[in-house]
């Protein structure tokens, strides 16, 4: 049974993504979902898991911490027809120092598809919809964004999907004053979200984690040869010459997604028959971060937090 607050208070929110696919976004369920319901979720998660890579993964929100599931946000994709899940991407809030102000950053986290489900074009889903979702649920603020890898094929949809990523096999992005402190704040403070031990170095330059399995992400270290490959044989080269997979080293991507970042994914990465559900949900995100607000602080008549009404 869920908490029905907590429904209203955190975002959970369900649509159509094909004739086949629904998907659901369920922000910070530590926080509000009851106890079976929240252990069902993880053990359908874990199935999913077992199906791609045949082991068990034992870091983020897989661990059951309940501080990982309070800062998750989680994006299931499940059978319209038997309703079993086939994919999810755990996400987690990071909050992160920078320019001496407090921020937020939205890890992408552990992706999973079912063997089954490879080839059927839900990158969009995975990588885009949640950091849409939340960019519109911020009031259009700039949200930044990381991912920890060393498959080709994750490395390239990244950089596909967020132009400002760096590194970015793709395009000639350069890794600006923001980039670096985004990235240095999350090796000092937030290494176990992507299952990284103290152990692991870091290479400023290239944004390279050195020797990065062995926080529980353990069984998720590849060869190269067995890593799933990008089409775009740019991203495969950047891996092969870039990272020891004998040592186990992953790239540290950064990106920003702003408001040029998310037209772009609404005009070139959501499918057309997909864009009108997905733009009256979008819709009433907005209206209730920035308009509501509004219409309350007009309002004289009740009170509005610390804010009187009139006499």
């Amino acid at each position: 049974m869920i908490d029905q607050v907590g429904r209203f208070k955190y975002l959970d929110l369900s649509l159509p993504v094909s004739r086949e696919i629904r998907v659901r976004v369920v922000e910070s369920p530590g926080e509000w979902m009851q106890a079976d319901a929240l252990g069902a979720l993880l053990d359908s998660m874990r199935e999913v898991v077992r199906r791609g890579i045949g082991e068990d993964l034992h870091y983020g929100v897989l661990s059951g911490d309940p501080e990982r599931l309070r800062n998750a946000v989680i994006t299931l994709l499940y059978e319209r027809r038997g309703g079993a899940l086939v994919a999810f991407n755990a996400l987690s809030n990071m909050q992160l120092e920078l320019r001496g102000r407090p921020t937020r950053a939205l890890h992408l986290g552990l992706v999973m598809v079912d063997p089954g489900y490879r080839t059927q074009g839900l990158s969009w889903v995975l990588y885009g919809l949640t950091c849409m979702l939340l960019f519109v649920r911020r009031g259009l603020r700039p949200l930044w964004i990381s991912n920890v890898t060393q498959v080709p094929s994750i490395i390239g949809k990244v950089s596909e999907s967020f132009l400002t990523a760096y590194p970015n096999p793709f395009s000639a992005s350069r890794r600006t004053f923001e980039h670096l402190c985004v990235a240095r704040e999350i090796m000092q403070k937030h290494r176990t979200v992507f299952g990284v031990g103290p152990e692991a170095g870091f290479d400023e330059q290239r944004f390279i984690i050195t020797n990065a399995y062995t926080g529980g992400s353990d069984n998720l270290k590849k060869t190269f040869d067995a890593a799933p490959k990008h089409r775009d044989e740019r991203a495969n080269e950047l891996c092969r010459d870039q990272l020891d997979y004998q040592r186990g080293d992953d790239f540290l991507q950064v990106a920003r997604f702003d408001q040029p970042s998310a037209l772009r994914y609404l005009l070139r990465d959501v499918p057309r028959h997909s864009l009108p559900a997905l733009l009256y949900r979008l819709a009433f995100l907005l209206i209730g971060r920035l308009l509501l607000p509004l219409l309350h602080w007009l309002n004289g008549h009740e009170p509005m937090g610390e804010l009187r009404p009139r006499r």
